[in-house]
């Protein structure tokens, strides 16, 4: 990459990439993030009894299963071999709280892994209360921390 390009996903000529991560150590990568389904409380009650099934247990496994082909989702990020990814749903003010941690050993960081786990439970708790309410809306996707690497340790801020 030149010096003078700004993103480490393009090349000289503009050109999207993947960046060479090869030289680069393996270090501890750790990458949370979260977002928020915004449901009834009637929905976040029935949550575990909806007519699809436990809608729990299907966002958990699909944030896992999603952090795990991240790699196949988004296109310029790389294989991860992941030691753990955890992702867990909880009430919260108008809706749902999904998590997520993913950790790995890597040359590159887990974040889009994290992200995604979110986004993908995201939409499989959406399908699963589609049926009792079609006005549930996902939002505030994002990183909220990651560790590992060269560039150091992110923690966002938070606005409580």
């Amino acid at each position: 990459m030149a010096a003078d390009t700004p993103f480490s996903h393009l090349d000289e000529t503009g050109q999207a990439r993947m960046v060479d991560v090869g030289d680069k150590p393996v270090t501890r990568r750790v990458a949370e993030a979260s977002c928020r389904v915004l449901l009834s409380a009637e929905t976040v009650a029935r949550l575990g009894t909806l007519p699809k099934g436990d809608a729990h247990a299907v966002a958990r496994l699909a944030g896992i299963q999603a952090a795990k082909r991240t790699a196949e989702l988004v296109p310029l990020a790389h294989p991860l071999i992941l030691d753990d990814v955890a992702v867990e749903i909880a009430p919260g003010d108008g809706g749902v709280r999904i998590t997520s941690r993913v950790v790995c050993q890597a040359r590159t960081g887990a974040e889009m892994e994290a992200l995604t786990a979110c986004a993908m439970a995201a939409l499989a708790l959406y399908d699963m209360v589609k049926a009792v309410e079609k006005g549930a809306v996902v939002t505030d996707l994002r990183l909220e921390s990651k560790s590992g690497g060269a560039r150091g340790d992110f923690r966002r801020r938070r606005r409580e």
